[in-house]
């Protein structure tokens, strides 16, 4: 069979039989786990079957322990009494303990599964354990009874569907606080929601939900997947703020990890039942040797439905209205991607291409979008897979964007390895516009990312040192001139030329300074760099303020004209000069990233004669930049002979200009 994705991307065609075999892989799997009439929604509800609910009787818990030889159930409610509450084996490696009562257990009660295997006694926390806490005093970590699928939360989002075009506000809840503490969901929902919905940010996209056991892995080491983090409050905490999102019309994402887990056994899935390959590959296949975590074996089917259902369990029970699937990169390499330039097709189907991986990633998204069809998914994929982004029926993975990864590393390479005057305008070009054909990303600058201890952001490696000595408005600085000029121009050419939807870590948008460092051994413990400095942003003598105001208009600016949903178009590129101009649609963006020259008259080729007039320049002073740019002036783009009609105007130096045709 000859799917659609080989005419999307004729480069495909020799690897057309490596189409059909991940084709073939999906199929075979997918009728494998629920037969040619089944459907994914009504097989992945794993969490609905195991883990602890209630019953007309009392309660049950359930377990899938296949190599455990005998189990038991423990907690407060049987004081503790390891061997007092057995459990039965009801086949399969399903383990089973019915509780007669509804007060035998009681909300908020510690329990623990106990496990046998080859004669020792395990101590484990519930694979499905929907809250899981820390003792304070034992640093130790404990499931407790909470039963949030039906804890009576009224929801009323009823009628809110995520945004098609997704301007994505990335935060941690944890860090969003400006004291030297961990934030709450409440704190979220009252402090730093309406400042996004401020912003124009349309998307919030969650980090670190899925609960962790090292609050300093930024919540990529997850230990319970049904779990939202105890650190920030409780699960109707988290509804809440969600509900409240969507009333102010905000999709929300979850940064989901399915990529790897914690190898932790007291707190984690690894060696449940006493094996490692329970839920992991067995051997060094099941170690990720850069991240010191476990590798799913997504061969599976008991993986699968355990993972399918998680993304299930999130989206009904905590109303996410799609996923960021970190690691997709890891996932779909055996070697994980580590060290691979990727710089041919041939590396993407070849004996290194996990195909296992790839066929869960497809099942997920099609259930995800059976669940909710307007869903967001997003794949971190820094290798560019072909067909990451392509319908499934059409030979593709079935993601609805890419992060374009290699963006913000090119701005790093750029301002870190050569001043702006050597910067290269036609490479820049290249690598903002160029993705695969018919595949949606979302560009962005920095995300969290770049701003992890021992690397910088974007304003802090512009401006460094001083950051603390030249940020108020009227201290002249050539360093915080150009940082806060550079700042606004790179934010501005990314969002409009990197993706069909855009991302920010929270406080970049107002250059916050520093880098993010969690509270550790090796700092003290301190809280110091896990903190977003608000105040900054609001302070009027600092100039924060002038970054803020700009990606706010920015954000505004790119939602009011439909910026990403239009193709760009180069008008003209002149390496020396450091000047770039291209449209989209009506839009006319002119830069120039030339340190300190400035262009009187330069010729501006636009897509049809008329007029013009400037509608956002990142020169404006209440931007912090010298008001340079004439906003009121209009420019009359007349028929030259050439192959564009065109303007002259002045194009001031470190500036980016958006013009557009006005309709008379």
């Amino acid at each position: 069979m000859s799917y659609k994705i080989l005419k999307i991307d004729p480069f495909l065609a020799k690897f057309e039989d490596d189409i059909n075999l991940r084709m073939n892989c999906y199929k075979n799997k997918r009728n494998e786990l629920v037969g040619e009439n089944g459907d994914l929604v009504s097989f992945a509800n794993g969490h609905n079957y195991y883990g602890i609910h209630p019953t007309e009787k009392g309660w049950v818990y359930r377990e899938w322990a296949p190599a455990a030889e005998q189990m038991f159930f423990t907690g407060e409610f049987n004081n503790w009494d390891v061997y007092g509450c057995p459990m039965k084996n009801i086949g399969n490696g399903v383990w089973e303990v019915e509780l007669e009562g509804s007060d035998t257990l009681k909300k908020g009660q510690r329990i623990q599964a106990v496990v046998i295997h080859n004669g020792q006694t395990l101590r484990r926390i519930p694979t499905y354990a929907t809250r899981v806490i820390q003792d304070v005093e034992t640093i130790t970590w404990c499931a407790v009874v909470d039963d949030v699928m039906h804890d009576g939360f009224e929801w009323t989002d009823e009628k809110f569907k995520p945004a098609a075009t997704p301007y994505i506000y990335e935060c941690h809840i944890g860090m969003s606080q400006e004291e030297g503490c961990v934030g709450t969901y409440r704190q979220f929902k009252e402090n730093v929601l309406p400042r996004i919905k401020d912003l124009g940010y349309n998307t919030i996209q969650i980090m670190a939900i899925m609960e962790h056991p090292y609050y300093g892995s930024f919540g990529y080491q997850v230990s319970n997947f049904f779990a939202a983090s105890s650190r920030y409050g409780d699960a109707k905490d988290l509804k809440d703020l969600i509900n409240t999102a969507h009333k102010m019309g905000i999709t929300v994402l979850l940064d989901v990890v399915h990529s790897h887990a914690v190898k932790n056994t007291n707190e984690g899935l690894n060696q449940f039942d006493g094996t490692e390959y329970q839920f992991f590959h067995d051997g060094p296949k099941g170690d990720h040797s850069a991240w010191g975590t476990k590798c799913f074996n997504y061969g599976k089917n008991e993986v699968i439905h355990f993972l399918l259902s998680n993304l299930k369990f999130w989206m009904e029970t905590f109303h996410f209205d799609g996923f960021r699937f970190d690691g997709v990169t890891s996932m779909l390499y055996l070697d994980h991607g580590l060290g691979s330039a990727f710089s041919g097709y041939d590396m993407y189907f070849s004996m290194n291409t996990d195909l296992e991986a790839v066929t869960y990633l497809q099942l997920a998204n099609e259930l995800i979008h059976q669940v909710n069809p307007k869903a967001v998914t997003i794949a971190e994929d820094m290798s560019g897979m072909p067909g990451m982004c392509i319908k499934i029926e059409d030979g593709g993975i079935g993601f609805d964007f890419r992060l374009s990864m290699g963006i913000p590393d090119l701005w790093i390479k750029m301002i870190k390895e050569s001043k702006d005057e050597f910067w290269d305008i036609d490479k820049l070009w290249v690598e903002l516009s160029g993705r695969r054909p018919k595949e949606k990303t979302v560009g962005y600058a920095e995300s969290h990312d770049q701003a992890l201890v021992g690397d910088k952001t974007i304003m802090f490696r512009l401006c460094d040192a001083e950051m603390y000595t030249s940020m108020r408005k009227d201290s002249g600085s050539m360093v915080v001139d150009r940082g806060v000029a550079l700042h606004k121009m790179i934010r501005l050419i990314t969002s409009t030329l990197a993706g069909e939807g855009y991302l920010n870590f929270m406080g970049n948008e107002f250059g916050h300074p520093e880098w993010i460092d969690f509270p550790r051994e090796g700092n003290g413990w301190s809280y110091h760099y896990c903190r977003r400095q608000w105040s900054l942003a609001e302070n009027p003598e600092l100039r924060y303020e002038y970054l803020h105001e700009f990606d706010k208009a920015m954000i505004a600016f790119l939602k009011k004209e439909r910026i990403m949903i239009k193709k760009a178009e180069c008008h003209y590129i002149h390496n020396s000069d450091k000047i770039m101009i291209y449209s989209k649609g009506k839009d006319v963006f002119v830069f120039n990233f030339n340190p300190t020259n400035s262009y009187d008259g330069h010729w501006v080729s636009v897509p049809e004669v008329g007029d013009y007039q400037v509608i956002l320049s990142t020169d404006e002073g209440r931007f912090g930049g010298f008001d340079r740019v004439d906003k009121n002036y209009v420019y009359t783009a007349v028929d030259n002979g050439g192959t564009r009609p065109g303007f002259h105007c002045y194009i001031p130096n470190r500036c980016g200009i958006v013009f557009k045709k006005i309709d008379k």
